[in-house]
């Protein structure tokens, strides 16, 4: 009897105590709940400048690629143009072995003489045979022979002097001349290589025209080349250098699509001036088109468009506006031109410790900020974050560590 009362003793202090342990917890979070009123960021509106680019990617190259290459087979026997060789119009830069070629001139030269002995042989036959037939000594029929074997032979005559042209043209071919003024930038051969030129023209050098003029073929997503015309600025940067930022021009917009792996892309060519020739074929050039440019306007960062306010509290009145949580104007890189219409958004400004929502229309984005064209005002406090201190907040559970927590 003695045990069971024991026990329902212990039963009722381990209830009791519970019961103030849950009650001091809930004071505690009671108290801390009322302390954890958030802490706004803001930020002034002020007057900057916002450009809108449009980025991509493309490669250098020169506005002009001659490839040098023969007509004919045979062994190079000299060259006269190395890589990075500068060369003008009309410089002979190879030399193929012309053995093979002369002889089949001399060849063709000599058939050419024997057709012309031949020739004047017929031309005496055919004389000798007109004064035959005219004193009754021949049959018509041998006059008629003697006419075609000459009219044959003049023939012949023809045909070997096509040949013989033919010879000199292969002959000439055996000497590689530079189509162009530029430089070298490739160089395919080496002396005692022997090229093919039985179903393709084998290519011996590539040349540049002038590598003071350069271009960048950059590949423009679908969603991007809208905005990019002609005679707008670029600036890029390569790899090589990378502290410093080149400048061009947009040359063409080219109509032809590249579809990779579903993606669309246009080749926008861009004109590059190259003077001191630091730029080099096939540098891969990390290109940004200025599509507009807006100076000393009002702007706010893009953080401010993308807040949204936690739920009603002591400190504010503002609502959430309902599916205000689209992307920012130009999306996240400020990259798609809105020239056709002004988008209007809400962002929150801070007045006596409440939150006001304010209906703005945006211009142009950088990515960074984003221009305002109606609805603030300079030096408004526009509001960016909100700060709490770590558990407190809305649908946070509370922790005894303290600490702040921003959203």
């Amino acid at each position: 009897m003695a045990n069971k009362t024991k026990k329902r003793s212990w039963k009722w202090v381990v209830l009791i105590t519970g019961v103030i342990v849950l009650a001091a917890l809930g004071l505690w979070f009671v108290k801390f709940r009322s302390n954890g009123a958030p802490q706004y960021q803001t930020t002034p509106v002020v007057r900057g400048d916002v450009t809108q680019l449009v980025t991509a990617t493309g490669q250098l190259n020169p506005v002009t690629n001659v490839q040098v290459g023969c007509q004919i087979s045979g062994t190079i026997a000299k060259l006269y143009a190395d890589w990075n060789s500068p060369v003008t119009n009309g410089q002979l830069v190879a030399q193929i072995d012309p053995a093979t070629y002369l002889a089949d001139l001399h060849q063709a030269e000599g058939d050419l003489a024997n057709s012309q002995a031949a020739l004047e042989l017929t031309k005496v036959n055919a004389v000798r045979a007109q004064e035959l037939y005219e004193s009754k000594l021949i049959p018509h029929s041998d006059y008629d022979q003697a006419m075609a074997n000459l009219h044959q032979a003049a023939a012949t005559i023809q045909m070997k002097q096509a040949a013989v042209e033919k010879s000199r043209v292969d002959l000439q071919y055996c000497t590689i001349y530079s189509p162009v003024d530029g430089m070298v930038i490739s160089r395919n051969v080496d002396v005692g290589q022997t090229v093919a030129a039985s179903f393709n023209a084998p290519v011996l050098f590539v040349i540049a025209n002038d590598l003071a003029k350069m271009q960048i073929d950059a590949n423009v997503a679908e969603a991007d080349v809208g905005g990019v015309e002609e005679r707008q600025n670029v600036d890029f940067t390569v790899d090589a250098f990378p502290n410093r930022t080149f400048h061009g021009e947009v040359v063409q917009v080219r109509n032809s699509p590249l579809t990779v792996q579903n993606v669309v892309t246009y080749d926008t060519v861009i004109g590059v001036n190259n003077p001191d020739l630091k730029l080099k074929p096939g540098m891969t050039a990390n290109v940004s088109v200025i599509v507009a440019e807006h100076n000393d306007v009002l702007r706010v960062p893009n953080s401010a468009l993308r807040f949204h306010p936690p739920e009603t509290g002591p400190s504010t009145n503002a609502t959430p506006r309902a599916g205000g949580g689209g992307s920012y104007p130009g999306g996240a890189s400020g990259s798609r031109p809105k020239g056709e219409r002004r988008q209007t958004r809400s962002v929150y400004v801070l007045k006596d410790d409440k939150l006001q929502p304010v209906q703005v229309k945006l211009g142009i984005s950088d990515g960074i900020y984003t221009e305002v064209t109606d609805g603030l005002s300079e030096n408004d406090k526009v509001v960016t974050a909100a700060i709490y201190k770590q558990g407190s907040g809305p649908g946070a559970a509370a922790s005894p560590f303290g600490g702040m927590r921003r959203f």
